[in-house]
């Protein structure tokens, strides 16, 4: 069994102040996962993060309970905590709630005429990122500034849920065959028919999008409805 791999002395975590241990943790993970350090499938022993981050195994706990509760890791009585697997029917899952919920998002986002200045500077900084983890981060916070704005608080919060297990779904299919470039520019594309007003064109294209993006990444696996 692969554990949890310690950061070298040059990574090592400095000091954290004790009330922001756990988000410190939780964030530190988070990233670790997203880049690919922690794979899919990979335990994660409490004693060893704690030993890692110079912290008890109370804010490892809770951070690993919050990354559970974003569908990021698995927690099984028997087995622990491990990183979530990624297979065919996850990411069709998660593909299908963003398929079926965020172009219609989008397009009320753009009928209300709201600011999209979020979605431009996402898309600058994932073109500036230096690894998967940066990249992965500025891809969902480009498609969350499509839909925040939409007039639907709850849509909104729906799409939120299935933030962190989409980004999820993006590292590993980059790792496996890296697609950035043609993401990006489908990304330059959704965002010029959004800022146009085009809020059925910008749809459209945010659609297929989503699914290419499955087709590419999951062969063979059929059409998301």
């Amino acid at each position: 069994m692969t554990s949890v791999p310690t950061p070298t002395p040059a990574s090592a975590p400095p000091p954290v102040p004790i009330p922001s241990r756990t988000q410190y943790v939780l964030e530190s993970i988070k990233h670790r996962i997203l880049s690919g350090e922690l794979s899919p499938g990979q335990p994660l022993i409490e004693t060893e993060l704690a030993r890692a981050y110079g912290v008890s195994k109370t804010p490892v706990r809770e951070a690993l309970k919050t990354l559970a509760g974003t569908g990021l890791v698995e927690m099984s009585q028997y087995k622990g905590a491990t990183v979530r697997t990624v297979d065919a029917a996850m990411a069709r899952e998660v593909y299908d709630v963003r398929l079926l919920l965020e172009p219609e998002a989008l397009r009320r986002t753009v009928l209300r005429g709201a600011p999209l200045d979020a979605a431009r500077e996402a898309l600058l900084r994932a073109d500036a990122a230096e690894d998967a983890a940066e990249r992965s981060l500025a891809n969902r916070e480009f498609h969350r500034a499509l839909y925040v704005d939409c007039g639907n608080p709850l849509l909104g919060r729906l799409l939120d849920g299935v933030r962190d297990q989409a980004a999820l779904v993006s590292a590993v299919a980059w790792a496996a065959d890296p697609s950035w470039a043609r993401e990006a520019t489908e990304h330059e594309r959704i965002l010029r028919l959004a800022l146009a007003g085009d809020q059925d064109g910008a749809a459209r294209a945010l659609r297929e999008h989503i699914e290419s993006f499955v087709r590419r990444a999951f062969p063979g696996e059929g059409e998301l409805q």
